[in-house]
């Protein structure tokens, strides 16, 4: 480290950096007793853009964490990509409509996946309590966004529809497995341990009581409401 420290020193960094001509990334934690933060500020404010600067709350200089570390390296290499291609993703043409999506294991951690839907690449991992290094959603989290999601679009669809003012719309869904006995909600039928999903939608405009009372039956009505109500068919192969 003294060696490294000798070579900075015997050059112009703030010269070289701003000379670069390549894009640069600069990571540093807030608690970092070995590189100080104004050493970061003064290497990101020399460089030319395109650059960026990424804090790692709570992590130490050689990143020691296992999970700090599994964090850094998938955002230098989601930051890296479009630059170590030399060429950017063509997203001027939408994906179909029935494009599979893809889902593909890392091996960089025991369950982490890389799910790519489109132009889209997204992570998906287990919590740290089931051994996973929660580096992404769970699968069940991706399914409460997809219904969150669908829930808010599906809303913004009727209030542009009709005209309604409803500001900034957002939904919390929590998802947990209960026993059908001990749901008051769930319906007539429901048997043994089933899947229970709670929606809370917020509207921030100023909207007739009325038009709120709606508001839940639209919101019943989004696509993915309805598929995770109904039975799905889901075919499986494993491939040659």
């Amino acid at each position: 480290r003294s060696q490294f420290v000798e070579d900075a020193r015997a050059h112009e960094l703030k010269t070289a950096i701003a000379h670069l001509k390549r894009a640069l990334l600069v990571m540093h934690s807030p608690i970092d007793e070995v590189v100080g933060i104004d050493n970061a500020t003064q290497i990101f404010v020399a460089a030319k853009h395109p650059k960026s600067f990424v804090s790692l709350d709570n992590a130490d200089h050689l990143l020691s964490k296992k999970r700090d570390a599994i964090y850094a390296a998938d955002v230098i290499a989601a930051w890296a990509g479009r630059y170590i291609s030399g060429e950017e993703k063509d997203t001027s043409q939408p994906r179909h409509v029935h494009a599979p999506v893809h889902v593909e294991e890392t091996g960089r951690s025991k369950y982490q996946q890389l799910a790519i839907a489109g132009n889209h690449e997204l992570f998906a991992d287990e919590p740290v309590s089931v051994g996973g290094a929660d580096t992404g959603p769970s699968p069940y989290d991706f399914l409460s966004i997809a219904l969150g999601a669908c829930t808010s679009m599906t809303l913004r669809m009727y209030a542009d529809h009709k005209g309604y003012d409803l500001g900034k719309v957002s939904v919390d869904i929590s998802h947990a497995k209960v026993h059908a006995k001990d749901c008051a909600d769930c319906g007539e039928g429901a048997k043994g341990r089933i899947d229970r999903f709670e929606r809370t939608i917020k509207v921030e405009g100023d909207v007739p009581a009325e038009i709120r009372d709606r508001l839940i039956a639209i919101a019943n009505k989004c696509p993915v409401h309805k598929t995770l109500l109904h039975s799905s068919v889901i075919a499986t192969r494993l491939e040659d």
